[in-house]
């Protein structure tokens, strides 16, 4: 624990998680997640008490701290912004999580464990009640990292958050995520680059098994002069356009490849952007059809 020269202790000593995110979409897992990990948790923190509570834990001490706040919080919720602000502008390493999930995947879920949507009632279905989270919570979402749950089963979210833990929050951190267009467009992706119009892999009896880290997969791929172009043409976007991220003080970018299934092009992709933009920058790797 810090101390300044008259003796206080320094506010920057304390690491601020903020866990948000739908309903449905796997904050208590995340929140478990840091909990295991040797953060003091707080579970559906009223975002009016984040101030006093973030103070009153700082005081006692404790230097690694995570919060869940959701719609819960009711109006008081609007307010959670002009807070995460203050508290960044006194020092605090405050960072925000936000969690979500396809509606059709949230609605599956609460079917399935039949919980009752905090905003489920008489005058509004599930459906509605998912829009109207989406809704209050919009401004939320725009200062957070996202995390698309849809299609990750509860060990890989547990892995994500631990990758999340391990990055340095000083340094913008690149995400390179493949997918399968078949199960949709991640959520959480601020790029993304279509490369169905490649040859695919899956069509040759020997690679469909495989996957794009195989080498087999590699060098056929490697093999196709229109791969080349167009894994050039990314890279030279994407370095492009990151020093406008960084100035905009953006400390993540999620740049999601995608194609038919998600398993070959894609993660080939995936693997090989990442493999050039590590030597630069802080980088993770997520393909969300390979679990």
């Amino acid at each position: 624990m810090g101390f300044d020269a008259g003796g206080a202790r320094s506010p920057r000593s304390m690491q601020l998680i903020l866990i948000s995110g739908l309903s449905g979409s796997g904050k208590s897992i995340a929140l478990n997640v840091l909990e295991d990990s040797g953060f003091y948790c707080v579970d559906n923190l009223p975002a009016k008490l984040l101030p006093d509570i973030t103070h009153f834990l700082q005081d006692a001490g404790y230097s690694k701290v995570a919060a869940s706040i959701d719609v819960r919080s009711g109006d008081t919720l609007n307010q959670l912004p002009q807070h995460v602000a203050e508290l960044k502008r006194q020092g605090i390493d405050v960072s925000l999580l936000f969690l979500e999930a396809k509606n059709e995947t949230l609605m599956k879920r609460f079917s399935e464990t039949r919980r009752r949507h905090p905003l489920n009632n008489d005058t509004h279905t599930l459906s509605e009640s998912i829009q109207l989270e989406r809704e209050k919570l919009a401004d939320i979402g725009d200062l957070a990292q996202h995390i698309d749950t849809s299609d990750l089963n509860p060990n890989a979210l547990r892995g994500w958050i631990k990758d999340l833990l391990k990055i340095n929050r000083s340094r913008l951190t690149l995400l390179f995520q493949s997918f399968g267009f078949k199960n949709g467009i991640p959520l959480d992706a601020d790029m993304v680059f279509d490369v169905r119009c490649l040859p695919n892999p899956n069509y040759d009896p020997v690679l469909r098994d495989l996957t794009g880290k195989d080498k087999a997969v590699i060098e056929y791929m490697q093999n196709d002069k229109s791969v080349l172009g167009l894994l050039d043409d990314i890279r030279r976007f994407i370095e492009n356009w990151l020093p406008c991220f960084a100035r905009d003080n953006r400390d993540h970018l999620t740049v999601a490849l995608g194609c038919t299934g998600g398993r070959h092009r894609s993660v080939y992709f995936a693997e090989k952007l990442a493999e050039h933009f590590r030597a630069q920058n802080q980088v993770l790797v997520r393909h969300r059809e390979l679990g």
